[in-house]
C-alpha cells in the first residue's frame, strides 16, 4: 500500500525553484527528492539518521 506523501521545501528557497530538495515524513522514515525533478527517485531515510545528518549539516555551517 502507498500513502500520498506531504512535500516540504525550505522557505529558503527561492521562487525559481533552483537547487533545491523537497522533504515529506512517514512514521519512522524521512523521504528526500529533487524539487525540478518531482516524478525522478526518491531517497528513503530512517528518521533517526536524518536527525544526525540535520545536526551535522548545522554543526558544519560557519
Amino acid at each position: 500500500m502507498r500513502c500520498e506523501l506531504t512535500w516540504r521545501k525550505s522557505s529558503y528557497s527561492g521562487p525559481d525553484g533552483g537547487n533545491c530538495l523537497e522533504v515529506a515524513q512517514t512514521p519512522g522514515t524521512v523521504h528526500v527528492r529533487d524539487s525540478k525533478e518531482q516524478r525522478g527517485p526518491v531517497l528513503s531515510v530512517p528518521s533517526g539518521q536524518w536527525a544526525e545528518f540535520v545536526a551535522f549539516a548545522r554543526g558544519s555551517r560557519g
